[in-house]
Parts: structure tokens; C-alpha cells; sequence
């Protein structure tokens, strides 16, 4: 077996289990789970039936590299979506079946493990995925605490230049899970600098790039940074997106990753091997989908709403702020998150995930220690009734 298998840490929500293991619900109140970033909307019907009518597709292989229509919808909406005069469907676009698992095989297709402890640097708190992937690809993961302190902004310093000089690939998560913070152009300047400097690979996860709350001033992406930077090309650059928060299909695993044409040919070439073509039918929905923003506009709306009913509820008795972008909320606890996690699941029957299972210790703290995260994934009643059980867990704590 690879022994690196045993550095894997258990999952945030396999530790969740194992919390409320014992613990019994309270049972005269309805369950609400929010602690899975897990779309509930309804999936828009023209995807189902996009999908419906391409079923004869599935009598053939598909391609790695996918299909020219579903290439060119993404290409055509992230020219629209991210201010690019142009991106190359052929060489600067593959398809990829969600992106979990393509930000997880990227690593193991850029990390050359025969150099010297080579780093993979990550933000923390962080998507677990991006640890698991670099300690599968034979790399040491560095982690970047973010921090209320500075609005949980990327802090490039706190790694020291033999750690830089040493690192191939860093994740970076814009709109962040779960802080919801998103990068401004100047920590994209600096960030851009180190890559240059140093050579290491820039992959920007922007699953949430969509949930946002002002339709006039939409999250900056990385390759939208990357032009008004003037650098051409996106050298070592590259970006993730999913249909699943956007479109409210997690179940169809869509997604794409663009960005360097040299970098993303090694990795064709890699998923080749790997055996990760979409299926045509997911294909020809994915299409669709991008090529679609009304329900995506429809989607925010609810969102939005979500937030403004959640924030007003909760304002009056936890410290608690608006997330740039996303949708979770991301909550200083007035007890330990764990047991904050446990007293809620017991008296009130809601579901959270503590945020110290989505960090590590780094620098003699962990930065999600006594934080929940909070996926605003159910409806707008669901959510109601959920703030106004976690504002009577708080009271009643004092």
C-alpha cells in the first residue's frame, strides 16, 4: 500500500460523526443539517432536460478533453463572466468531473516528489482535499492562517523563503470555504510576485464564485486578476469552477478547470491515463448550464435572503459578519466549537460542523478553534427556524 495513505487525516465529517456519536437528537424539534456545503436548491429544469434529451450519448465513449459544445460554452462564459477579451477552448479549458476531484489529481500530475521536500502551501482553515492531495503526491503541506485580524486575508509571510523556495503548488480558495473572504488585486499582485519568483504553481479553487450578494460588483477571479496585471498567458496559473453551487447540481459533478495551455496539457495527459471523461449526458446539461444566468441570478436571490433574515437574527447576541461571497456563515462560538457543535445537536436538533476540524495547528494556533461554519444550504424557513434555535443555544449559555 502507499505508505503516505498514513498521513491522511479522517474527514471534517467523519470527525462530526464520531462528536455526535451517542449523543441523543432532541426529538420534539425537526432536524435541520447545515453542515455540509451541499446545494439544496431545486436543479432548473431545461438542465434536466438537457440532460434527458442527450441520453443516447452514453452509448459511446467520451473524450478526456470533452466535447467542442461544452468547451466553448465555458470558454464563452468565462469571457463573459471574467472580463477576457479571449481564452482557448482547445488548449486553455478541460472539462473535469467536479472539482474536487480534479483539484485532487492536479496535484499529483504538477508535484515532482523526487525533489528535494517538496512543499504544497495551503490556506487555514482549508478544503481538506487540498492536504490529501499533496501528501498523496508525495509533498509536505504548509499552511497560511487567516485570521479575523486582518479580515482573513492571505498573509504571505508568514512562510519563511526556505519554505517558498521549496514549494511547487499552492492552493489558494477565492470566495474562501469557509471564512467567505475573497482576494483583492493587491494580495493577486503579491501572490503573483512569489509564483514568479519562486516558480511554483498558482491553482485558484472558485467553486463559490458565484453566490454573491451584489449583482453590480461580482467576486474578482484569478485570470480576470492575471489580465488587468498584464501578464499574458496565465503562466503557472490555474483556476477550478463547478456547476454545483452555481447551478445547484452536485450530483452531476460538472465542472472545469482553465488557465496555462503548458500546464494543462501535462495534465490532459495525465487524465488520460487516469480515466476521467464526463459522460456525454453530463456534457450536454453542463453546456446548457453555463450558457444560462437567469437561475443563476435566481439562486443569489435566495442566498441573499438567507444571509439578511440569518444576520438579523443572530446579530443581537453572537459577533457576526457578512461573507464577501459564498454561502456559510462563519461564527465565533462563545464555548468551544465542539461543544457548541454537540449542545446544539442535542437541545435543538441543528447540524453545524466546528471549524476547528477544517484547520490544523500551524504557528502554535488553530486558526478555526472555536469557530462553526455554517452552510445556509436549506430553505429560508429551514434557516429561520435554525438561527432562532441557535439564538436561544446562545442565551441560554449566557
Amino acid at each position: 500500500m502507499n505508505s503516505n495513505l498514513n498521513q491522511l487525516q479522517p474527514y471534517p465529517f467523519q470527525k462530526l460523526r464520531q462528536l455526535l456519536e451517542g449523543v441523543t437528537r432532541n426529538a420534539a424539534l425537526s432536524p435541520i443539517d447545515l453542515q455540509m456545503g451541499e446545494p439544496k436548491h431545486a436543479t432548473p429544469d431545461f438542465i434536466r432536460q438537457a440532460m434527458i434529451d442527450h441520453l443516447d450519448g452514453l452509448s459511446t465513449y467520451p473524450t478526456t478533453l470533452g466535447t467542442p459544445a461544452l468547451r466553448n460554452s465555458i470558454a464563452a462564459w468565462i469571457k463573459r463572466r471574467f472580463n477576457l477579451p479571449d481564452i482557448n477552448p482547445d488548449t486553455e479549458i478541460i472539462p473535469v468531473n467536479g472539482s474536487r476531484e480534479a483539484l485532487f489529481s492536479f496535484a499529483q500530475a504538477v508535484v515532482d516528489s523526487s525533489a528535494c521536500h517538496p512543499a504544497v502551501v495551503c490556506p487555514n482553515p482549508f478544503y481538506q482535499i487540498y492536504e490529501g492531495a499533496a501528501l498523496l503526491a508525495g509533498a509536505t503541506p504548509y499552511f497560511i492562517n487567516t485570521l479575523p485580524g486582518n479580515h482573513f486575508k492571505l498573509d504571505f509571510s508568514q512562510l519563511t523563503d526556505e519554505v517558498w523556495s521549496r514549494t511547487q503548488l499552492i492552493y489558494v480558495c477565492s470566495p474562501n470555504n469557509p471564512t467567505g473572504g475573497v482576494m483583492r488585486l493587491e494580495e493577486w499582485r503579491e501572490l503573483f510576485a512569489l509564483s514568479d519568483r519562486y516558480g511554483f504553481v498558482i491553482a485558484s479553487d472558485e467553486c463559490y464564485s458565484e453566490i454573491y450578494f451584489d449583482e453590480s460588483n461580482p467576486p474578482l477571479g484569478a485570470l480576470d486578476a492575471a489580465q488587468q496585471l498584464g501578464r499574458t498567458g496565465f503562466s503557472r496559473l490555474v483556476v477550478f469552477n463547478s456547476l454545483s453551487k452555481r447551478s445547484n447540481v452536485p450530483g452531476l459533478r460538472s465542472g472545469f478547470v482553465a488557465g496555462d495551455a503548458r500546464l494543462l496539457g501535462k495534465f490532459l495527459l495525465y487524465r488520460t491515463y487516469h480515466g476521467c471523461a464526463m459522460n456525454p449526458a453530463a456534457q450536454a446539461a453542463s453546456a446548457a448550464a453555463w450558457s444560462d444566468e437567469a437561475h443563476v441570478v435566481e439562486n443569489r436571490r435566495l442566498y441573499s435572503q438567507k444571509f439578511s433574515d440569518s444576520i438579523a437574527l443572530l446579530s443581537g447576541v453572537m459577533t457576526i459578519r457578512m461573507p464577501d461571497a459564498g454561502f456559510y456563515l462563519w461564527i465565533k462560538t462563545p464555548i468551544s466549537d465542539t461543544e457548541f457543535t454537540q449542545r446544539l445537536y442535542q437541545d435543538y436538533n441543528v447540524t453545524v460542523l466546528p471549524g476547528s476540524y477544517l484547520a490544523r495547528d500551524a504557528r502554535g494556533i488553530n486558526p478555526g478553534k472555536d469557530y462553526v461554519r455554517i452552510a445556509l444550504v436549506a430553505s429560508p424557513q429551514e434557516c429561520i427556524e435554525a438561527m432562532n434555535r441557535i439564538k436561544s443555544l446562545v442565551n441560554q449559555l449566557g
